[in-house]
């Protein structure tokens, strides 16, 4: 009974795992249609980019500030680094308007909005964060 009721839990922690990156197929899969309908192919491409590359830099903050003991100290450099994950966002959003024109920055925005919001759900769908065990 034990046995099935581990594999029961590590197939949920597989899906959760797969559904908490659900955003970056998706950003890869909408690009076609959006691009065939018209949208500036510059703008959905610094966009997606930025959002992939603030995602990357955001797991490998985690794994990095999970070595810190100091619970004060960790949040302190999380939530630097989400700003600077903004920052990040904001800058490529001014990129693709600077460089490519209006269209090309309102484009960059809906990417990244769009991004956000499906992250946004999965964070909600997937409950509270599991707690740190203490050695």
């Amino acid at each position: 009974m034990t046995i099935l009721y581990q594999n029961a839990l590590s197939s949920e922690r597989v899906t959760a795992g797969v559904l908490k990156f659900i955003d970056v197929p998706i950003i890869a899969i909408a690009a076609i249609p959006a691009i065939a309908l018209g949208a500036p192919a510059l703008g959905y491409l610094v966009g997606a980019a930025a959002w992939l590359l603030q995602r990357a830099l955001q797991q490998v903050d985690r794994r990095m500030t999970a070595s810190v003991d100091d619970s004060l100290r960790r949040a302190g450099v999380r939530l630097f680094e989400a700003f600077g994950r903004i920052w990040l966002l904001a800058g490529a959003i001014i990129l693709a308007a600077v460089v490519g024109g209006r269209r090309d920055g309102l484009t960059a925005t809906v990417v990244i909005f769009g991004a956000y919001s499906v992250a946004f759900v999965i964070r909600l769908m997937s409950g509270p964060p599991q707690e740190r065990k203490l050695s």
